[in-house]
């Protein structure tokens, strides 16, 4: 059974795409069988694993209109346990095609169920707003991961971001949760990022995850070259601190283990 995991917080900037390209990545090399979902017409997922989203034939956009199915829209990576759906810019055509069919936030969901039993993790990067988009993402997800950039105004929007998750879970996705929240660009050389987590510490408690995505000039350059940050330069803090994060997820979803007899 695949674990799907919405990444989403309508503030752009705030390590969205780089933390599904690089969780992605993670959990891939973790021997993983991994599905990255890019959602976002500005196709920056697509283009971070490698793609030209430029000249692929067939994306989401396809998908989501019920002209392509699922399994046609996967293109391997350069991690044989990595695939992605790739998107570009026609993808903003979705909302206006599909603003009054009936059903419509529901479109992602049901492109991945002929494919859900095929992965083991399944990541959906959203594009920076609340649109048509995101919510079909938060649809379709089992949870929500939340990357919060420490910097100023961090928190601000962060409480329409989670009424309008409250708003899917009461009339599309009852069993939706909240895996966590991911603080990222944590600059240590600041007393801000330090105060930002002790502020979403203190608001969000358990929620926060323990792994912390340090501002890393290694990160930033690794999306111009097309590749996950493990690949650019696996011995990075940017790509050990995804490592972590990929460890904290799969403990998270793993199943307890059987109580032992004794007799």
């Amino acid at each position: 059974m695949s674990h799907i995991i919405c990444i989403a917080n309508q503030k752009g900037g705030v390590g969205k795409t780089t933390t599904a390209v690089n969780l992605s990545a993670a959990l891939a090399v973790s021997e993983k069988q991994t599905l990255l979902v890019d959602c976002d017409p500005q196709g920056n997922a697509t283009s971070g694993i490698g793609l030209d989203k430029n000249r692929v034939d067939r994306t989401l956009y396809h998908g989501l209109l019920g002209s392509a199915a699922a399994q046609n829209l996967i293109f391997d990576s350069d991690i044989e346990t990595l695939k992605i759906i790739p998107s570009n810019v026609e993808l903003i055509g979705f909302e206006v095609e599909m603003i009054s069919t009936p059903g419509r936030e529901k479109s992602l969901k049901n492109l991945l169920t002929d494919i859900t039993n095929d992965f083991e993790f399944i990541i959906l990067d959203c594009p920076p707003s609340l649109s048509l988009l995101t919510v079909n993402a938060l649809t379709a997800a089992d949870s929500l991961l939340i990357p919060l950039q420490c910097e100023f105004y961090a928190l601000e929007g962060l409480g329409q971001l989670l009424q309008t998750v409250q708003r899917i879970k009461r009339r599309l996705n009852p069993d939706l949760k909240i895996a966590g929240i991911l603080l990222t660009m944590f600059d240590r050389r600041t007393n801000l990022s330090y105060q930002v987590a002790d502020d979403a510490e203190k608001y969000f408690k358990d929620l926060v995850f323990k792994t912390i995505i340090p501002r890393n000039i290694r990160l930033s350059e690794a999306p111009s070259f097309g590749k996950p940050i493990l690949m650019y330069d696996a011995t990075s803090t940017g790509a050990t601190s995804y490592f972590d994060l990929a460890k904290e997820i799969m403990m998270d979803f793993m199943p307890s283990p059987a109580p032992q007899e004794y007799h």
